[in-house]
């Protein structure tokens, strides 16, 4: 029998196929009011984020909230992972500042930094930002499943976020994306949140207390996870028709009212004849 020398080099194993999975989260001051729980008043105001706020100690924050579900969907993507596809996912922030809070991870990887509360709401920044990650290939890449963004906000986005987002929906592989979006108060923009969502599928969810804002979290999070499942990992299941699954005992909260999903917003108009990035998802 003869022999040859291994060469490992000649060698590759086989590297799941990500499925991309950007959060783009308001952190603004607002994102700080208490939603439950005991608190103390101290009688203290400030002005923040456009609106007069109290300051009291204790209880369970809006920002407590979206950072426990944000935990909740990270660790059910890491038990999904398998030898075929991982969740890349991407965290972009927008209180103050638009920030990359965590850049494209595999799920199981993720060390989670919990959100803080800062500034007002520039979301133009935000989704501008959100397309630079999109349209590049290395960052997003090419063997990628389609990616799902999921935008949520508490209120009313700063000036100049017009621009931005027409061109996220509108222009290159962003337009492409799965696009989700998540109301998490009352007196929320929810038309600059339709528009995000304009030729998707998708409602508008709104969510204002914190067993609906996870629950949404839930449905969402599953629907990834049957993308990913699918024969076809690029088509997205309608999330209305998803029930989400339970949490760990130790983290479900009480029994809450089902979040309010609102009809889909019409078609987008279709794609320009000779786009040069026709057929990618």
């Amino acid at each position: 029998m003869a022999l040859k020398r291994f060469d490992p080099s000649k060698f590759t194993a086989n590297t799941a196929k990500p499925l991309p999975v950007m959060l783009l989260l308001d952190v603004s001051a607002s994102m700080g009011e208490v939603l439950d729980g005991t608190y103390a008043r101290t009688g203290r105001t400030v002005y923040e984020d456009g609106q007069k706020w109290e300051l009291v100690k204790g209880g369970r924050t809006r920002i407590d909230v979206l950072n426990e579900a944000v935990r909740e969907m990270l660790a059910s993507f890491a038990r999904e992972e398998q030898l075929e596809h991982e969740f890349l996912v991407s965290v972009i922030t927008f209180g103050g500042s638009a920030l990359v809070h965590l850049p494209p991870t595999k799920a199981s990887k993720v060390e989670w930094k919990p959100l803080t509360v800062a500034g007002e709401t520039p979301l133009g920044e935000a989704i501008a930002l959100a397309k630079k990650l999109i349209e590049d290939k290395e960052t997003t890449p090419s063997r990628a499943f389609r990616p799902v963004v999921i935008l949520v906000s508490d209120g009313r986005p700063d000036a100049g976020w017009e621009a931005p987002l027409e061109a996220f929906v509108a222009s290159g592989r962003s337009m492409k994306c799965d696009r989700i979006a998540l109301s998490i108060a009352e007196g929320t923009d929810e038309q600059v949140l339709r528009r995000f969502i304009a030729g998707t599928p998708n409602p508008l969810f709104r969510a204002t207390d914190a067993g609906q804002i996870l629950e949404t979290f839930r449905r969402v999070t599953m629907s990834v996870t049957l993308r990913s499942k699918s024969k076809d990992p690029n088509q997205a299941p309608a999330i209305e028709s998803v029930v989400a699954a339970s949490p760990p005992a130790q983290t479900q909260p009480p029994a809450q009212a089902p979040a309010q999903a609102q009809p889909p917003p019409p078609a987008a108009p279709p794609r320009p004849v000779g786009d040069p990035d026709d057929g990618y998802w």
